[in-house]
């Protein structure tokens, strides 16, 4: 959305030099300057130079404050100091203030027209002049804040000044263009284009005009208008078009060697500093973040996903801007080290020494003579044969640990360094299981997103995470040529010189086999391991880091739940879990089917995995095990007996219904069917099994029967959610109560009843979130814990009940509503299936609609039949006491591309609100 910034009530502010409305600056802010300019451009050096620049320094003497230090804000091409104006007002207004000198260049903004060419070290030099006569200089807290252009200008004056700069703030720049990965960006070039150049620049407004307007949702015409007041004609824009000449776009450039001194300077640099970046931007591309995050690796980073160029017009920065001087400058501490101090394992509490590293299992297991030939992992093919499981490739432990460690060799000779992110673009079986291990023996951290994230997801994720290396079949090395992923090729399989050097493929890993073993590095238990994604079912797809040590710990959490030991085998049909079971000395094997999507999994695949391994658990999703079900009429005996040697079935990513797992059991009459819950960021969190989930469904029925099915229950607490049990070994859960406004506040609980935000900690628990320092202070807000953003409440038992997501929350006028215990009473209807219920209106006055598919679909979408309806409303008054508005259907629900079951209630919330409000009703 686009910030506009602060607005008088009464009148917009002007100054004196344009009649053009200035939303949001205050006027006591400008002030001109003449300063002597020691420039090599001025024909006669000390000639005086008029500046305007915003400074908020008398408004903050006027109020008594005193300012913690000084804000050097430097803006870029072709905007000028009003890019600030909200910083300033934050700045001024904050708890502990800062003063802030926000500059116009000389022949930009405000500032005097020279009617000379200044270059870049022209421009170091105007600005060192400028902060020497503002008395800048002599300070010893000067924090440079700078966008576009202003990042060189301002580390240029930083090399000059390091006695008073004391941190860095960068929002979308480029300190450094390698020619090695091509020519400088599209818009630039043509900008630059001589036929073009000063047409687009200066003798018209399409330079300003586009880039002044590169925001993610637009730009309020009255806030453009601010932005190109001071440029209003040609010869006021010549400083444009001077600027983007000046761009040092080849070697021999008269910028060239003092953008170079800078660019090598600002990788000595020691500061603090903060980096905040659009990623729509088509300038200021990824790959000037990643330059700029390698020289300043002490580097905060916030990635705003979507945000584009202008991003302090784009993102309110001034928030985090000023949250992290005080975290920097003002507290003893900051948060993430409170967040580290307090959590399992962090400062406060000594680590435990018997660091096991992840991978060591899969060596013990190959060591042991009577296991070492035991198949430890397969591919399979088709489940067509009714005599035998259809194994494509088997591996045994002694095979496995052997390939692992040619692998990691190879990985080493080629140039592969602990610390060096893996992009791991190979479906799951035997290659991705040999990579990952041999990734985790060097200390290189693997990168693993989902491919049904689509092409677009993907090179989302990709390029934020931005790994070294790139490993994949032919298909994703097509797909990294075609959406430009980073990181250097190798081909999972062989390849013809030809095909190899127009995917840019370097190495095959069949090279990488044929390599000897040789010493591998010492493990860091505290270095990173593993950057794994999110769903996306919230938002885009979020990379989430764990350590080693906490990769560790997830696989002694997930051992503990899943019953994995050596000599035991998995059928993981969710491919984060087909990764984890080896390092137990457990066998693992993914079934044939499409992993992205689960629907695709029959009972005949999961049978002959099952057989393949004997297999003792099974994990899969509730999407993966409707289909299963549907198709387990077509299982031979063979099959049938592999599936009656399962003692255990997971199913977590959605709530399953108990008759479904009734089902279940009836297919798997052997296995103890759990649901453990848990997320990307902490999997899992607490477990449940079909007995526990049957005594809670007994607890939540009321005390008094003729109360109905909201009165009181049986067991404090029971009902109205999901019961997924109670934490697994090692995790602490604890509920934040939501306030009248569903905000999460207060003292953290385990009180019956308490509808809030469920918070967790454990040893497996993230490191954080990946170049997202925002969203990880979000999620870390209660230091110690991560902040789930599901709501949920305890039963007098301990039991965690789920009642939704934190954003799915009703907010009607009689308070908060969490809509899961309102979607199970509808379902429970004969003819609908899957519901969810979602607030339409504005915040505090929603009414709650039901969306619900139907059995069988149905063939339109918009209002239910009046019958269905009206069974529908009755049976959510009954069991919640919720008065539906209205009850919609449609032919599915919009889903999670990882799970196929997590609903997207917020795209369902909006089509609610066009259907119900006239608009055209179309499948969302």
């Amino acid at each position: 959305m686009s910030h506009s910034g602060n607005t008088s009530a009464t009148a917009t502010p002007h100054l004196p030099f344009t009649d053009t409305g200035l939303p949001g600056l205050d006027p006591r802010w400008s002030t001109t300057v003449e300063v002597a300019s020691n420039a090599a451009c001025e024909p006669v050096r000390g000639r005086l130079r008029r500046w305007h620049v915003l400074d908020n320094i008398s408004v903050l003497e006027a109020e008594g404050k005193q300012p913690v230090g000084t804000i050097l804000a430097v803006h870029g091409n072709p905007t000028w100091s009003y890019l600030w104006r909200d910083v300033i007002t934050a700045a001024t207004e904050a708890e502990h203030p800062w003063r802030v000198v926000a500059v116009d260049h000389l022949d930009m903004g405000f500032s005097e027209r020279t009617g000379l060419n200044r270059r870049y070290e022209d421009r170091i030099q105007d600005l060192s002049d400028l902060t020497a006569a503002l008395g800048l200089d002599d300070e010893d807290r000067v924090v440079t804040l700078a966008h576009d252009w202003g990042g060189l200008i301002s580390m240029g004056w930083a090399e000059l000044h390091p006695r008073a700069h004391a941190g860095i703030i960068m929002t979308n720049t480029a300190i450094h263009h390698d020619p090695a990965t091509g020519p400088i960006p599209a818009p630039l070039r043509l900008a630059l284009a001589p036929a073009v150049h000063g047409s687009l620049t200066s003798k018209s407004k399409a330079f300003l005009n586009v880039s002044v307007t590169l925001v993610d949702s637009g730009i309020p015409e009255e806030i453009q208008d601010a932005f190109e007041a001071p440029y209003a004609t040609a010869e006021r824009r010549q400083g444009i078009q001077n600027f983007v000449a000046d761009i040092p776009a080849f070697e021999g450039h008269p910028s060239n060697s003092r953008y170079e001194r800078t660019a090598a300077w600002v990788a000595t640099a020691t500061v603090p500093a903060l980096l905040l970046w659009g990623t729509k931007d088509p300038v200021f591309k990824e790959q000037y973040l990643q330059d700029v995050m390698q020289r300043l690796p002490q580097a905060t980073v916030h990635r705003y996903e979507g945000a584009n160029h202008l991003l302090p017009q784009d993102r309110p920065v001034q928030e985090p801007i000023l949250r992290w001087l005080t975290e920097t400058f003002v507290d003893d501490t900051t948060h993430r080290q409170q967040h580290q101090a307090a959590r399992p394992g962090g400062t406060s509490d000594p680590l435990p020494a018997d660091f096991k590293p992840f991978h060591m299992g899969l060596s013990e297991r190959a060591a042991q003579q009577a296991h070492a030939w035991e198949v430890a992992t397969a591919d399979m093919g088709p489940a067509t044969n009714n005599n035998e499981p259809a194994v494509k490739k088997r591996l045994s432990w002694t095979e496995l640990d052997q390939r692992v460690n040619s692998i990691a060799s190879g990985l080493l000779n080629v140039g592969v360094r602990p610390g060096d992110r893996i992009n791991l673009m190979v479906p799951p079986g035997t290659d991705l299981t040999t990579m990952i291990y041999a990734c985790f023996r060097i200390g290189a951290v693997i990168v693993v997103a989902d491919t049904g994230l689509g092409a677009k997801g993907l090179s989302r994720a990709l390029k934020g995470a931005s790994p070294k290396w790139l490993v994949g079949i032919p298909r994703a090395l097509a797909a990294a040529k075609a959406f430009g992923w980073p990181g250097t090729r190798i081909s999972v399989t062989g390849m013809d010189p030809v095909r190899a050097k127009a995917l840019g493929v370097e190495h095959t890993v069949r090279e990488l086999a044929k390599s000897q073993p040789i010493p591998f590095p010492e493990l860091d238990p505290e270095a990173d391991a593993a950057v794994l994604f999110t769903s996306g079912s919230t938002g885009p797809a979020k990379g989430v880091v764990y350590t080693q040590r906490q990769m560790a710990a997830m696989r002694d959490a997930v051992a503990a739940v899943c019953g994995l030991r050596p000599g035991t085998g998995l059928v993981a049909a969710f491919a984060p879990f087909a990764l984890l079971a080896p390092a137990m000395g457990a066998a693992s094997v993914t079934p044939d089917m499409d992993v992205t999507k689960p629907r695709t999994l029959t009972a005949r695949a999961l049978a002959d995995a099952a057989g393949a391994i004997e297999a003792t658990s099974v994990f899969a999703s509730p999407a993966a095990i409707v289909n299963i079900l549907a198709t387990q009429g077509e299982l031979s005996e063979h099959q049938r007996q592999a599936l009656g040697n399962v003692k255990l079935m997971l199913s977590a990513g959605a709530p399953l219904p108990p008759t479904l797992l009734e089902d279940l059991q009836d297919l798997l009459p052997n296995a103890v069917l759990h649901t453990p819950y848990g997320m990307t960021e902490c999997l899992p969190l607490t477990d449940v099994d079909l007995p526990t989930i049957r005594e809670a469904t007994v607890d939540a029925q009321p005390q008094d029967p003729e109360s109905g099915l909201h009165g009181s229950p049986r067991v404090e607490g029971a009902g109205s959610g999901v019961c997924v049990g109670t934490p697994v070994p090692g995790a602490t859960i604890r509920i934040r109560p939501l306030d009248h406004d569903g905000v999460p506040a207060g003292d953290l609980t385990e009180e019956p009843g308490v509808l809030g935000e469920i918070v967790a900690q454990a040893p497996h628990m993230k490191d954080r979130y990946d170049n997202l320092w925002i969203t990880e202070n979000e999620s870390t807000r209660v230091a110690g814990w991560h902040s789930t953003s599901d709501v949920g409440h305890f039963d007098a038992k301990g039991r965690l009940w789920v009642e939704g997501r934190l954003s799915h929350v009703l907010h009607t006028a009689a308070g908060v509503v969490a809509p899961v215990a309102a979607e199970h009473a509808a379902g429970d209807v004969p003819g609908v299936g899957r519901t969810a219920i979602v607030g339409v209106g504005r915040k505090g006055a929603q009414v709650p609609v039901a969306v619900c598919e139907t059995q069988p679909a149905s063939r339109s979408v918009g209002l239910a039949r009046p019958a269905l309806a009206a069974k529908v409303r009755a049976a959510v008054v009954e069991a919640t006491g919720l008065d539906l508005a209205a009850v919609l259907v449609l032919k599915a629900h919009p889903t999670d591309v990882r799970h196929n079951s997590k609903i997207d209630r917020t795209l369902l919330a909006e089509w609610a609100e066009s259907a119900l409000g006239g608009g055209k009703i179309k499948n969302p």
